[in-house]
């Protein structure tokens, strides 16, 4: 899942050395946090969400086989 996220942000930003996913995993959820750099953070959420919303809806679906809730934050 970590490298899905990669791929899929990877070539949307300018600076695609500086994407890094970590996992935090607990009982019941999995969350995933994107961090880009601060000038590529316009790029991964695009305009009015529509960008992260399309990431995060491509996660659920990969991960929908999962017992886990998953989660996908993006910060920088």
């Amino acid at each position: 899942m970590k490298q899905l996220v990669e791929t899929i942000v990877k070539p949307l930003v300018d600076f695609p050395e500086d994407v890094r996913v970590d996992v935090v995993e607990d009982d019941s959820r999995v969350t995933y946090q994107l961090f880009v750099n601060k000038t590529d953070m316009g790029k991964v959420i695009g305009k009015q969400g529509r960008v992260a919303k399309a990431i995060r809806t491509v996660v659920y679906a990969a991960g929908s086989s999962q017992q886990k809730k998953i989660f996908l934050e993006i910060g920088e």
